[in-house]
């Protein structure tokens, strides 16, 4: 599987009275993976609301399998798994600078208009975001 990759530096502000990041912030970082991949394909959240839609979150899943620290190098890695149904479903996976694993997620987002009505077939315009964003992760 290919993943687009962003670079973060654990923040002192991220640290918990244990001197781990807290865990919340792997669900912050994820995000940030996610719309860095899905700014360049029109799927961002503010893209997709120009294009009449929302994608709310509606599962969320991170398995924590090594601490990060204050001043770690992390990189997150996403990608994008193809669905039968109009969902996206992103996966990331958070590594630090030796790229030891220190979690994995999945997000999966519903497609609705913005009235909030669910969609039930990708429109178009969203099938050609998303076949542009899976050409794109084969090519890596």
């Amino acid at each position: 599987m290919k993943y687009d990759e962003i670079s973060i530096t654990v923040r002192f502000s991220e640290i918990d009275a244990y001197n781990v990041a807290w865990h919340g912030n792997y669900v912050n970082w994820m995000e940030m993976g996610r719309i860095a991949l899905a700014s360049r394909f029109g799927l961002d959240p503010f893209q997709l609301s120009l294009a009449g839609f929302m994608g709310p979150v509606i599962s969320l899943e991170i398995k924590y399998l090594r601490p990060a620290r204050y001043n770690d190098k992390l990189i997150v890695k996403t990608t994008l798994r193809n669905t039968p149904t109009a969902t996206l479903e992103f996966i990331s996976e958070i590594v630090d600078a030796n790229g030891t694993k220190l979690a994995t997620g999945r997000t999966v987002h519903a497609l609705t208009d913005n009235a909030g009505v669910l969609q039930y077939q990708l429109p178009q315009a969203i099938t050609e975001r998303i076949q542009r964003m899976t050409d794109w992760l084969g090519e890596q």
